[in-house]
């Protein structure tokens, strides 16, 4: 296998595993049983099994911005592109392998002073947060920059309370309240 192919392949592995039986009870050797590869192919691509954490979570956000920004696109112009945000929040809750926020399910485990971990999963956040924005400011007629971010940041909390709560409770309700309260908000 190529070398890139062979990355791809562990970050893959460690993702579904990290993803399902959380960051702390996955360890190195399951990864390397489950991916089916020699120790030293790992440490070739990884230093650190808080690389292999650096990568998933990256690999889960890059596929979860490109699908929930494909998903909203699809919307009409206008609020129902901002609900759409919660619309695509159930179709999550209802795919097969639903653990809720990989990013809280990772911070959760890891300790404060791990900044390496945090400063990644704080981007992610922000980076969602400022698509939030964008949503805001092209799809609510006559809302000011500033009145944009706030009611954003407020999207944003309903948002992953909607992901914490749905799998909390592992039913759908809060998913639906959280975008009810949004159409309130907008």
């Amino acid at each position: 296998m190529k070398h890139a192919l062979v990355k791809d392949h562990i970050i893959q592995t460690a993702s579904n595993l990290f993803y399902q039986n959380g960051y702390n009870l996955t360890g190195i050797n399951e990864i390397i049983k489950e991916a089916g590869i020699a120790k030293a192919t790992l440490y070739n691509h990884f230093k650190s099994k808080e690389d292999i954490c650096i990568a998933y979570l990256q690999h889960k956000n890059s596929a979860f911005i490109t699908e929930i920004k494909a998903f909203v696109a699809e919307r009409e112009k206008g609020e129902e592109r901002i609900l759409a945000l919660f619309d695509y929040l159930d179709l999550f809750f209802n795919t097969k392998n639903f653990n809720g926020c990989w990013c809280i399910n990772t911070i959760s485990e890891i300790p404060k002073k791990n900044t390496t971990i945090r400063a990644k999963i704080l981007k992610q956040k922000h980076s969602l947060i400022d698509y939030i924005t964008q949503l805001i400011k092209g799809n609510l007629e006559a809302v000011s920059a500033e009145k944009s971010e706030a009611i954003a940041k407020q999207v944003y909390l309903l948002y992953e309370s909607a992901i914490s709560e749905s799998y909390l409770q592992d039913d759908i309700w809060p998913i639906h309240s959280a975008k009810t309260i949004c159409k309130q908000l907008i």
